[in-house]
């Protein structure tokens, strides 16, 4: 096994050490840059020094942060955990898809004793880690732990309750989450992915590792007050402390903020989009994991021709239909690849964003004061688009399911009519939202005086 060598002692001056936090990210993308953007706060924030657990092929992930804080930030690599349920040479979701998370979850449980050994042997060990809600096996290390949601707290309410509550899945009659605020009422098959609905031993600890969370030091969540006051006071009721912090959204304050990274051809998009009236292009992107099928593609180019309505559509490997590109020419682009998002969304010509509903993708939206046309494709995307939807207004429901293919005549419809006068009420509380919670992350804001708390609150360890 690859020894991993403590970093060095940091220079003292006569002074005492700095305190020295350990992060422990989850290796999938959507949990693992908004860790690493919050990582970049703290350093602003404190005077701290972070070692962050990393395997070899995440280690380029980490780049703009050691950049960013060299002599603050270091990077300790251990070999990922080999399992015969996984294909060689996978380190991160995006090389299996969703559906491997247990699969990830149990290698990364088998890092327990080499990260043990290594708190063990350093000369100045971490007075505490923050953690991805995936690893609640982190609570028993020895030091404080703080679980960082990259999800809401809406998310994060309707998983603790299910903690004691499994045998409600045996119903197939819809389910009332009476302890939470609002009371809301989910089908079975509209809660969360994590909560297990097959008796391998695989999905119980996953079940496991994400409910134990509550019980840990402290929460930390890339939301804030104003979207889900009501489910982070929730949370701090349950675990019966106010060590809970709504830090977010974490993309406005980000490393990743200006989306360096892009794929397509930035200058070319943005170009289109000054050629484009004020609020009139609706944005298309399912995150980084979703692939439409062709039936579903088909179905949605067609939908987008019936509505008139001008798009920018981010496609990936999505199969679209041959000829397409050349029916909406001047009035619809298709790019392929990583855009910016964040800068996409904050366009004044984007007026919309047809979206899967993927956490981050509702942080920027929300953050950009850009109305949502929800696609909510996987279960927790339900639980994040009944939020935008029902309980803050900010979005509209445009169709629902992974592997739903939409009618034509009535996407196309919804298209037109939301992007039009009848969006009009729905945009201008998006808008309205979007003020809101950018105020949030400014100095004073809510979400920066959580952070700050936070920063105290390591200190103080």
């Amino acid at each position: 096994m690859t020894r991993v060598m403590p970093p060095p002692l940091p220079e003292t001056e006569g002074k005492s050490l700095k305190p020295h936090i350990m992060v422990f990210p989850y290796p999938a993308q959507g949990h693992l840059l908004p860790l690493l953007d919050l990582t970049h706060q703290l350093c602003l924030h404190g005077d701290i020094t972070v070692s962050i657990i990393v395997t070899p092929k995440n280690l380029p992930y980490l780049s703009p942060l050691l950049t960013a804080h060299p002599s603050a930030v270091s990077a300790v690599t251990f070999p990922f955990p080999q399992s015969p349920s996984l294909p060689p040479g996978v380190e991160n979701v995006k090389d299996i898809g969703p559906s491997g998370n247990p699969l990830i979850m149990a290698s990364m449980r088998q890092l327990r004793e080499p990260i043990v050994n290594w708190l063990s042997s350093h000369p100045n060990p971490p007075v505490a880690i923050i953690s991805d809600f995936f690893l609640g096996w982190t609570n028993d290390l020895g030091i404080p732990r703080f679980a960082f949601f990259s999800s809401g707290a809406f998310l994060a309410s309707i998983l603790h309750f299910f903690s004691d509550k499994l045998h409600l899945f045996e119903s197939t009659e819809p389910v009332c989450l009476s302890d939470l605020p609002r009371s809301p009422v989910f089908k079975i098959e509209h809660l969360p992915s994590l909560v297990p609905q097959s008796p391998s031993l695989q999905d119980l600890e996953s079940q496991r590792d994400t409910m134990m969370n509550f019980s840990s030091y402290g929460c930390v969540f890339n939301s804030c007050q104003c979207l889900e006051g009501e489910y982070l006071d929730y949370v701090k009721l349950k675990t019966g402390h106010t060590r809970v912090f709504g830090v977010g959204p974490l993309s406005s304050v980000g490393l990743g903020k200006g989306n360096s990274d892009s794929s397509v051809d930035v200058k070319a998009l943005m170009s289109w989009l000054d050629g484009c009236l004020d609020g009139s292009v609706l944005y298309i992107c399912f995150g980084s994991q979703k692939v439409l099928t062709k039936d579903q593609c088909d179905a949605l180019a067609l939908a987008l021709e019936k509505s008139m309505t001008r798009f920018v559509w981010v496609a990936k490997s999505d199969p679209i239909p041959n000829g397409f590109k050349d029916r909406v020419v001047g009035r619809g682009m298709v790019f392929r690849g990583w855009a910016p998002q964040v800068a996409v969304l904050s366009h004044v010509a984007v007026g919309g964003f047809l979206s899967h509903c993927g956490w981050n993708s509702v942080m920027e939206a929300v953050a950009s004061g850009t109305m949502i046309l929800a696609w909510p494709m996987g279960a927790d995307q339900f639980v994040d688009a009944r939020l935008l939807v029902e309980h803050k207004g900010v979005a509209v429901i445009v169709c629902e399911g992974g592997d739903t293919v939409p009618n034509t005549n009535e996407l196309g419809r919804v298209v037109a009519e939301t992007m039009g006068e009848c969006g009009r009420n729905v945009r201008g509380r998006a808008k309205e939202m979007g003020q809101t919670v950018l105020a949030a992350t400014k100095a004073g804001g809510i979400s920066d005086t959580d952070l700050e708390r936070l920063v105290i609150e390591l200190s103080c360890l």
